[in-house]
């Protein structure tokens, strides 16, 4: 198997992010991107969904980053404001 050098364009401080991630993982960059190459070829496509995102699933993110979803004191209520 031949070997080929490519080249990337990629947000640098995402590319930092994923380095480090990779790392705790023991892997390296050009590891992870020979994993996902030979997933991609494997699967005939991309190896998971890619998918857009339902307006339920946007208010959802929204209401994580924002901290404005509801809050719980037990897991009781939880189940008890999902029955009504």
């Amino acid at each position: 198997m031949s070997k080929v050098q490519t080249s990337l364009r990629l947000d640098s401080d995402k590319l930092y992010e994923a380095k480090e991630i990779l790392k705790n993982l023991g892997l390296n960059f050009t590891d992870a991107v020979n994993i996902f190459t030979n997933m991609v070829v494997a699967t005939k496509g991309l190896p998971f969904d890619v998918k857009i995102p339902t307006k339920e699933f946007k208010k959802s993110i929204d209401e994580l980053e924002n901290k404005t979803g509801k809050k719980f004191d037990s897991v009781d209520e939880l189940f008890d404001d999902l029955d009504t």
